[in-house]
């Protein structure tokens, strides 16, 4: 393995601009092209802001690093960088072994439909090539669904009630899981994730219209279909039910 350290001197009064800007335009356009995110870190007198990457070999790190560099999200981003930093260097890392356990990221993705059976999609600005399923990650000690309804609230501006899940998916790394549910609430709006968000009428026939990467396409086809798995989310230490959707088709 092959490790990028990068180092960002920062005013102590932007030090939390930076992050949140290197957090929501820069670190999704590294990620997205195959560098691994070790971590970053502020110093105790938050003068500055530390990035590890992991890159398979110096090779890889010169491929990836051209292709982030032609990023829609990365080129946009980077005239910006320069407000919050003073000045930034890299250097390069070599390991003394491996200590961490493997982990596997999960991911909630959402078809959501309204009152005319339209389905909700949005565009990233990462992935502005195609439209997908509103959706993210699962914060530590998040349930599921929760994830969900946050995500989607966030994203679109829409609420919604979930009725089951429609299906698993993953990638060795990454596991995905996509829930059935109606919008009930709120109004189309965009975010800083989603530069377009909409409810479109969806069916098998114009599917690949909208849905450009092939990993989306089984999600939405397996959706469309209305059948769902029931889902459960609990706690432990005492047993409690916190949620139990019993993947019925029922939105009254």
């Amino acid at each position: 393995m092959f490790f990028l350290r990068e180092t960002h001197r920062v005013l102590p009064e932007k030090a939390d601009s930076l992050k949140e800007f290197l957090n929501e335009y820069l670190f999704p356009s590294y990620i997205k092209n195959g560098a691994k995110l070790i971590g970053s870190w502020l110093t105790s007198t938050s003068d500055e802001v530390i990035v590890i990457w992991e890159y398979p070999s110096y090779q890889e790190y010169e491929n990836i690093t051209e292709r982030i560099q032609k990023d829609e999200l990365y080129q946009h981003a980077q005239p910006n960088l320069q407000q919050f930093i003073l000045c930034s260097y890299q250097d390069f890392l070599t390991p003394t072994g491996t200590y961490s356990s493997p982990k596997q990221s999960v991911t909630v993705s959402g078809f959501i439909t309204n009152e005319k059976n339209e389905t909700l999609l949005v565009k990233t600005f990462w992935r502005s090539d195609t439209w997908e399923l509103p959706g993210g990650g699962v914060d530590e000690g998040e349930t599921l669904e929760k994830a969900l309804c946050r995500e989607i609230l966030e994203e679109t501006g829409i609420q919604v009630k979930l009725v089951g899940v429609t299906g698993v998916y993953s990638n060795g790394s990454n596991t995905t899981i996509v829930f059935l549910g109606k919008a009930v609430g709120g109004a189309l709006t965009t975010s800083k994730e989603t530069k377009e968000v909409q409810f479109i009428k969806l069916h098998p026939e114009n599917l690949k219209q909208f849905i450009k990467r092939g990993k989306y396409i089984p999600r939405v086809i397996d959706a469309m279909k209305g059948q769902c798995l029931p889902y459960e989310s609990f706690k432990v230490r005492p047993y409690q039910l916190l949620k139990r959707l019993n993947g019925n088709v029922d939105w009254n």
